[in-house]
């Protein structure tokens, strides 16, 4: 009796440890409003734009709006990646839970924070990757219409996979959020570049 027991009660404790990893309605549905909200500001940021206003650059050392979007577009696609890439790691890193997790908000406001400046790294730049401004935009859209539909539907472990971070430790599910925050981030600087006074009129 005793050895039918045990394996039975290892069966319930696994069950209900993979039902506790599994994202939440509210967990999915955050995700994914703030990944299509993060999408529908770019677009509405850079529609109508010419040629002149998309390269307009105030300094040298500032990006344009095209070097910006091919920032995102660039970042879409490895970030998401990363992600995708923690839930098949088998490092024991992968899996051990950080002391003190950072709460989802603070993810997102730590990220959108223009006054908190962040030198990027090499492989992030803007480069010309894609060949045009249209083919970037375009990579951009495809990406992210992909990614929200795998936080639609995805049942992997994202709140139990872990990645160090320049500001912590993140699960794969706040990853996502810093990926949405991200786009959102240089959004606000394609709007200040718009806001600039010598941004061109047409």
């Amino acid at each position: 009796m005793k050895k039918l027991i045990l394996p039975i009660l290892a069966i319930v404790l696994l069950s209900f440890t993979n039902a506790d990893t599994k994202l939440t309605d509210a967990e999915r549905a955050k995700a994914t409003e703030y990944l299509t909200k993060t999408h529908d500001h770019l677009l509405k940021a850079v529609e109508g734009l010419s040629e002149e206003q998309l390269n307009y650059k105030p300094s040298n050392d500032v990006w344009s709006i095209a070097e910006c979007v091919e920032h995102i577009a660039i970042s879409e696609n490895s970030i998401f990646n990363l992600m995708k890439g923690l839930l098949k790691s088998d490092d024991k890193a992968a899996t051990t839970k950080p002391e003190k997790a950072t709460p989802d908000d603070q993810v997102i406001a730590m990220m959108v924070d223009r006054s908190n400046k962040v030198k990027t790294s090499e492989p992030f730049k803007p480069s010309g990757r894609f060949g045009s401004y249209d083919e970037t935009l375009k990579a951009f859209k495809t990406k992210r219409t992909s990614n929200i539909e795998f936080i639609k539907t995805t049942d992997a472990d994202l709140r139990g996979r872990f990645q160090q971070m320049p500001f912590g430790t993140l699960d794969a599910y706040q990853m996502v959020l810093f990926l949405s925050a991200h786009s959102e981030r240089h959004v606000l600087q394609i709007e200040e570049l718009l806001a600039d006074d010598e941004f061109p009129d047409k």
